[in-house]
């Protein structure tokens, strides 16, 4: 009888790709979780197929970019405690910061604007700050996916984060993952002058 061959056991990797996000249904579909929407598009265009095994507190999944190992992860923490899977992951596969590659939502981007981001402070996102509290380390890229500020008069911050998706977001979504290969493949500068809004 023929045994099917178990694939090699992956030690280290090139790239780590954390979409933030909360686990549930309940915020399955909210502006929050555009990160987790991100990661399971990139899963599906690498081939990687559903984010469903389990390791350090996260979903994840290994693929192959041009003969690098790319790690795509979301965490099950909930946002504020991002840092705990995306950390032992880095460390376990060791990656480094800049090999840390971070899909946000941002509410200082208009709807459906995405920016490249090479590091610095957190910008008021909390899954952001824990990631950068745990690693001690703030030089790793970023993927912001704009959502908008809400109307302060209609709406509080949380409640607008934790809102449903609109259309021009998930265009910008859809976008994501190239932003993503396109660090890996070309470098941060080459993906930022991409696709960072001119002017």
């Amino acid at each position: 009888m023929f045994r099917r061959k178990k694939p090699n056991k992956i030690e280290r990797a090139d790239w780590l790709v954390a979409g933030l996000g909360n686990p549930g249904r309940r915020d399955e579909t909210t502006r929050h979780n555009c990160g987790f929407f991100a990661c399971d598009l990139l899963s599906k265009q690498l081939g990687g197929g559903r984010i469903n095994k389990m390791k350090h507190q996260a979903l994840y999944t290994a693929c192959n970019v041009d003969g690098q190992t790319v790690l795509i992860v979301k965490p099950q923490t909930y946002m504020n405690l991002s840092g705990q899977s995306v950390r032992d992951f880095a460390l376990a596969f060791g990656v480094p910061p800049e090999h840390l590659i971070v899909v946000q939502d941002d509410v200082a981007l208009p709807a459906g604007r995405m920016r490249i981001k090479r590091g610095g402070s957190d910008g008021g996102h909390n899954g952001v700050k824990n990631i950068i509290y745990l690693l001690k380390r703030d030089n790793f890229p970023r993927v912001k996916i704009g959502v908008g500020a809400p109307d302060l008069q209609e709406q509080d911050m949380a409640g607008h984060v934790l809102s449903d998706i609109d259309p021009d977001v998930y265009d910008c979504i859809k976008r994501a993952p190239d932003a993503v290969l396109a660090i890996i493949k070309d470098g941060i500068d080459a993906a930022m002058q991409r696709f960072n809004p001119k002017g």
